[in-house]
């Protein structure tokens, strides 16, 4: 009986490759995927780290000081929300304190037409980026379970009440109040609803314990820096985060 010759080493070899590639699809697959999302993840570092650079150069405002008595809040800065500026008003002994956001963070898209386009590091100018603040002023006495509270805007040129609304203290501060929260039922009238005699005499209220146009070149330099801040510490993050994803 003729035997069949076993196939020579040249024949054999594509067979054997091709047996080699159908017996583990999975580990090549796996292969081009850490290879692609390793270089995805070079790519993405090189451009945070090239916008950290670009944003770290950034010239920051000049130093201004709050307009006297008001005080900076002591760590405000690095804190993600909560009181700037407190001072002391009155023989009474008021205690004011100001909590500041940028107006375009809380007022809806649309709401405001004049709302700034740039974003912190947008022109490179504080004044183009920041030209409309959100203001949450406490105003409480000693002793008083309740305090006085006002969410205003403040402009270059002017300051605005939106909202006055009586809480109980401790006062709420920062992101909390500035949403509106609270536990106190009945806030009173919308502001623009009430008397335009009694909204003059809430403005000339709030400006004589200093809760005017003087207090936006303070804060507007304060939002950048602490905008600049916050900027850079999220490019660490981000990259801290992908470099140990990467590394694993």
């Amino acid at each position: 009986m003729p035997r069949r010759a076993a196939p020579s080493a040249a024949a054999a070899a594509p067979i054997i490759l091709r047996r080699a590639l159908s017996a583990s699809p999975s580990s090549s697959s796996s292969s081009a995927a850490a290879a692609s999302s390793s270089a995805v993840n070079s790519i993405l570092l090189r451009s945070l780290k090239e916008h950290y650079l670009e944003v770290s150069k950034m010239t920051p405002p000049p130093k201004i000081s709050p307009p006297k008595p008001y005080t900076i809040v002591k760590g405000a800065l690095d804190q993600p929300s909560g009181p700037v500026l407190r001072r002391e008003y009155g023989e009474a002994g008021e205690e004011i304190s100001i909590s500041v956001a940028r107006l375009a963070n809380i007022m809806p898209p649309g709401a405001d037409n004049e709302s700034d386009d740039g974003g912190a590091g947008g022109g490179g100018g504080v004044s183009e980026s920041i030209s409309q603040i959100f203001l949450h002023v406490d105003i409480s006495r000693p002793g008083n379970s309740k305090s006085l509270q006002f969410l205003c805007g403040l402009y270059p040129d002017a300051v605005g009440i939106h909202s006055v609304c009586l809480r109980s203290n401790p006062a709420e501060s920062g992101t909390a109040a500035m949403a509106g929260k609270g536990d106190d039922g009945y806030q009173g009238r919308i502001f623009q609803e009430l008397d335009e005699n009694v909204r003059d005499a809430f403005h000339h209220y709030i400006e004589a314990r200093g809760i005017n146009e003087k207090l936006f070149p303070f804060l507007q330099a304060w939002l950048y820096v602490k905008d600049h801040r916050n900027l850079i510490r999220w490019f660490k993050c981000v990259g801290t985060s992908i470099s140990g994803s990467k590394s694993e």
